[in-house]
């Protein structure tokens, strides 16, 4: 029995991804292990949305060398779509497969055995636009959560994002797939659920045809009853309807929770990001949320160091933010992409500044974060006074008043 590990890079999709390729394996007869117990087979799943992600991938095939030089390397992925004759001069990466190919992982590698020599990499990686099929995935066991894909896939040319390239068009589940797979996450024992994939605002097209909606999705995964909570993941300004958020505000099961792209707060900078939105609407969203949920948990992604953005632009969205009743931010600094219109715009922000623009919006975060967690503190103890004041005056309900305090 040959063993068999995963490292994974990036999002909260490549890790329902690996965990469904890995049960593949599990079901072919392969041993599923740790990285660093001696595996015959390593399968590193890739992250590019950073420089550093290409980096990584580099470091974990070095890695995996050290732990078991015989051990055959299969790279997939993102990266892996991008830039597979790249990747594959990587001493010691055995096969490079792409989007169209990584889930045919066990059927395209038969015996997973290193050439001899110096012989090349296997490069098995279609052009994106072959990555039509979709492939219901979900991450069990990994952690607390089951990550869900429902999505794959994106329809929209961000300047700075490299991500349609990788993945290919928009595509989608079914929500009969999605709530059997809900179902049977549910058997295993797991009671929260996290909704993920490239931009799930935009569920519901199949065969290149939208047949389904995010809000028909949701209404009925609320009715899966062996789930305790659902999460949405990140979704888009522009996707995240009244009718989405009036429905997890009185949902059984969904968590008032959003993690919202925002990107920039200068609408200058996010017409040169070709953001689908303005800054206005987004703070029509935040407002609309927080009044029918003041207590929910808001998350931000921002991007600073974009071309073009300059110190001004900066200050502007830093203040926009700073402003927002949100609860704290993800801060990526923008690199440079292959293949992106972010490269042709000007002026291009020295590398010294975007640092110093992360640096002060994680500062913001933080003080975002104290001031959610000190509010929602706040409430909890009004709340708990309030019940034991009627407690109080209820001294034939002892019980009730030892399960409220």
């Amino acid at each position: 029995m040959k063993k068999v590990s995963f490292y994974t890079l990036g999002c909260k999709l490549n890790y329902s991804e690996s965990s469904s390729i890995g049960r593949m394996f599990e079901d072919k007869g392969y041993s599923k292990v740790e990285f660093n117990d001696n595996p015959d087979i390593f399968i590193i799943n890739t992250c590019s949305v950073t420089e550093n992600a290409d980096k990584k991938c580099r470091k974990i095939v070095r890695e995996a060398q050290k732990i078991n030089p015989d051990g055959y390397v299969a790279i997939i992925g993102c990266y892996a779509q991008l830039k597979p004759k790249e990747i594959s001069e990587i001493p010691g990466v055995d096969a490079v497969l792409g989007a169209a190919e990584k889930f045919r992982l066990v059927e395209l590698i038969d015996t997973f055995e290193k050439a001899p020599g110096n012989h090349p990499a296997q490069i098995l990686a279609s052009h994106i636009d072959e990555a039509v099929d979709y492939h219901t995935s979900y991450s069990l066991n990994d952690r607390t959560r089951t990550f869900l894909k429902v999505q794959d896939g994106c329809d929209y040319p961000c300047a700075y994002c490299t991500i349609p390239l990788a993945r290919g068009k928009s595509r989608s589940d079914t929500i009969a797939n999605v709530v059997a797979a809900a179902k049977e996450v549910a058997e295993r024992g797991v009671k929260e659920i996290v909704l993920t994939g490239v931009n799930i605002g935009d569920f519901g097209i199949q065969n290149g045809e939208k047949k389904e909606t995010f809000l028909e999705l949701i209404k009925a995964l609320d009715e899966v009853e062996d789930i305790s909570r659902f999460r949405i993941s990140s979704i888009e300004p522009n996707l995240l309807t009244d009718e989405v958020i009036e429905f997890v505000a009185q949902s059984r099961r969904f968590v008032p929770h959003f993690h919202i792209p925002l990107q920039s707060g200068s609408n200058k900078t996010l017409s040169l990001m070709r953001r689908r939105y303005k800054r206005e609407l987004y703070a029509e969203r935040v407002s609309k949320i927080k009044s029918l949920m003041p207590d929910c948990c808001i998350g931000v992604d921002v991007i600073v160091g974009h071309p073009g953005e300059t110190h001004e632009l900066f200050l502007e969205s830093y203040q926009f933010l700073n402003e927002l009743d949100i609860s704290y931010l993800h801060v990526f600094t923008y690199s440079e992409r292959e293949n992106t219109t972010a490269l042709a715009i000007k002026p291009v922000v020295p590398k010294s500044q975007r640092a110093d623009r992360s640096k002060m919006l994680h500062i913001l975060s933080e003080k975002k974060k104290g001031i959610f967690m000190n509010s929602r503190l706040v409430r909890k103890q009004q709340y708990f006074l309030k019940m034991k004041s009627k407690t109080d005056r209820c001294s034939d309900s002892p019980k009730t008043m030892c399960v409220l305090q």
